[in-house]
C-alpha cells in the first residue's frame, strides 16, 4: 500500500533523561501515515529510548513530538496512547496465568477502529488454535504474535514494535514478515527497532541510523543498496 504522505508523527529536538542520564541528545525523524520506518543501530544507539519516549515512557522528555498534529511532550502515556499509539516492548509482557484469549481481551480500547477477535484470529491463525491455552505454553513466535494483536485490538493505529524477531526460529520470523506485510495494507503505520537487517531492510519504507543517542542518517527503501557501505560503517552489516 503506498503512503499518502501525510504526516502521522513529527519529532523535533527531541531531548531524553533517566534521571540525570542524558539518552537522546537532539533526535529529529518524520513518519507519514501507512509508512513502515525502522530505526537502525548498534545497542545503545537510543533506539528504544526513543520508541519510550514517543509513548512517554522516561524520566523526562524536551522538544516536540506531534502526533496527529498534537503536540504529546508533555503527556503522560494513557493519554499519548488515546492519541492511536500501542507500544509492543522487547520482554512482551505476556500474562502467564491468563489464556491466550484472556491476554488477547486484557487491554481496553484506547481509539475506535480497534480488530475484533474474528479479524485478529483471521490474522494469527495460530492464535485462535492456542486461544485457551497458558500464557507459559505459547512458543516464543506465538507470545510475540500475542503481544502485537493485542495492540490490534486496542485502536492504535501506529504501532512501536521493539525487536519482535529477536531470538525466534527463522519460519516463525517469516511468519512475523507477512504480518508486517497485512498491516501495511490495512493501513497501519509502524515503527521497528530490529537489530535483525535481513528481516527489517525488505519491509521498511524508509530507515533511520541512530548513533549515541541522534540519527546520522535517514533514506528511503529506493536508497538501500548505495547506503550498504555507510550501514557497514554503522552497524557492521
Amino acid at each position: 500500500m503506498a503512503t499518502d504522505k501525510t504526516e502521522f508523527l513529527r519529532i523535533a529536538d527531541l531531548h531524553a533523561f533517566y534521571g540525570e542520564s542524558h539518552i537522546l541528545h537532539g533526535v529529529d525523524m518524520v513518519v507519514n501515515r501507512g509508512e513502515v520506518v525502522t530505526l537502525l543501530g548498534r545497542n545503545g544507539a537510543g533506539r528504544t529510548t526513543t520508541l519510550k519516549s514517543i509513548m512517554g515512557l522516561v524520566g523526562r522528555r524536551t522538544g516536540s513530538i506531534m502526533i496527529n498534529g498534537t503536540e504529546a511532550v508533555n503527556l503522560p502515556p494513557h493519554t499519548i496512547a488515546r492519541l492511536g499509539l500501542g507500544y509492543c516492548p522487547e520482554e512482551r509482557g505476556i500474562f502467564a496465568s491468563l489464556s491466550c484469549e484472556e491476554n488477547l481481551m486484557l487491554p481496553p480500547p484506547v481509539a475506535s477502529g480497534g480488530m475484533g477477535l474474528d479479524e485478529i484470529y483471521e490474522m494469527f491463525p495460530n492464535l485462535k488454535e492456542r486461544r485457551n491455552s497458558p500464557g507459559t505454553r505459547l512458543s516464543g513466535g506465538e507470545q510475540q504474535m500475542l503481544a502485537v494483536a493485542r495492540i490490534l485490538r486496542t485502536g492504535a493505529k501506529l504501532l512501536l514494535l521493539d525487536e519482535i524477531s529477536e531470538g525466534l526460529a527463522p519460519v516463525i520470523v517469516q511468519t512475523l514478515a507477512r504480518m508486517i506485510r497485512m498491516l501495511r495494507e490495512k493501513g497501519f503505520t509502524v515503527i521497528m527497532v530490529e537489530q535483525n537487517f535481513r528481516f527489517a531492510a525488505p519491509l521498511a519504507d524508509r530507515f533511520y541510523v541512530m548513533e549515541h543517542g541522534r540519527i546520522v542518517e535517514g533514506f528511503e527503501a529506493s536508497e538501500l543498496e548505495q547506503k550498504m557501505g555507510m550501514l557497514h560503517e554503522y552497524l557492521g552489516v
